[in-house]
Parts: structure tokens; sequence; C-alpha cells
């Protein structure tokens, strides 16, 4: 008797949450018995007890995945392109894009990329953001306003996947050129970067808090 083996589905693309732990444990194979010398001490698993909660606050989800190809002198080398929004849900957010070989090293560099364009996004006690913001990157143009609490996230694509890593529960965002994930998304970054709290547009100008309300 012959047994079956299951099929796997070749579309399935893994989460990003899993690529840094897959990462982490290729190189403790390589590393041998350095780690375990380490663990015996008890400073290795101290230091990979802070990793892990450092790695724990952020989070990261893939927008989009695509199989990319440059023409080289040999023909066509293939690739896949991976659009990764990571934040940690309290007003820091980034966008990054990594090419690799395979989806996994691709959206490794993508989760890399993120965090080192990370934005500051201002929060009101609301969950939303102080003022109004126009974000414009390449053809792509996003508006996004406050909105009172209970309105929740009103956005689509890649800008909601953008708000809702940035901490932001409660705004009303519309997009008004391109369609194109990346630069929606870039542009949402633009927009969350141009943000200022009034006290900081207060100091700018050289006047008081009150003359801001007023």
């Amino acid at each position: 008797m012959t047994e079956s083996t299951p099929q796997t589905n070749p579309n399935d693309i893994p989460a990003a949450s899993d690529v840094p732990a897959a990462a982490e444990g290729q190189q403790d194979q390589r590393r041998g018995g350095g780690r375990g010398d380490r663990d015996r001490r008890g400073g290795g698993r101290r230091g990979d007890r802070r990793n892990q909660e450092r790695d724990s606050e952020w989070q990261e989800r893939v927008v989009q995945i695509r199989r990319v190809s440059k023409t080289v002198k040999g023909g066509k080398k293939m690739s896949f392109r991976a659009i990764v929004v990571v934040g940690n849900e309290r007003g820091q957010v980034g966008v990054g894009v990594g090419k690799a070989g395979d989806v996994i090293g691709a959206v490794r560099k993508g989760v890399a990329d993120g965090k080192k364009h990370l934005v500051k996004v201002p929060l009101t006690r609301h969950n939303s953001i102080p003022t109004l913001s126009n974000g414009r990157d390449g053809a792509a143009s996003v508006l996004i306003r406050p909105a009172a609490p209970g309105t929740g996230v009103i956005a689509g694509g890649s800008i909601r996947t953008v708000l809702e890593l940035a901490g932001i529960k409660n705004v009303l965002a519309k997009r008004l050129g391109s369609k194109t994930p990346l630069n929606n998304a870039r542009a949402a970054m633009v927009a969350l970067e141009a943000l200022r709290t009034h006290k900081e547009t207060a100091k700018e100008r050289g006047i008081s808090l009150e003359q801001i309300y007023s």
C-alpha cells in the first residue's frame, strides 16, 4: 500500500509574525554549542527573555506580496517583494519593503526596513488624531481627519493597516489618488508625520495655548 502525502497549497503565505522566530531558530542552529553554554550560566536566558518582551511589543502585518522579475544578462531573475507595516499600537508605526528570493526572506527584510523608518504619532485621549492632515506620495493622496469616540477606523486597504498599528481607534480616512498599496501606505505615513499637537503648534507660533482655541 502506498501512503498518500498531503498536498500543500503554493499560495499559502506565512504570517509576518512567524518570521523573526524562524530566523532566530536558524541562527541558533548555526551557532551550535555556544548558546547552550550561555543558557547553563543563565545569562542567555535573561537576554532571550528581554528580546522576546521587546519583540512582543511590535506587530507586523503583510500588506502585499508580489512576484517580481529583474532582467539580467542571462535572462530574468525572479524574486518576491513584500510590503510590511510594523507598529506597537501606542503611537509608533513604520512601513517597510523587502525583496528576496523567497517569501520568508522578503518579509523578514520588510520588517527590518519598517523598524528603521518609524514615525511617532501624537494620539489624543480618545485614541484619535489632534487635527486634520493630508499626505501625498507619488500619485497617491490621503486625507486623514479626527473622529468622535465610537466612530472606529473608517478607512480601507493599506491605509487602514497603518492607522490600526499606530494605535488610532477613531479616525476618518479617504484615498484621493492612486490605488497602489505601497504609495497609499507611504502617503498615510507622510500625513501622520505632519501631525502636531495644539501645544506644539502654540510653541512654534509663539502664542499661548488659549489663543489656539479662541
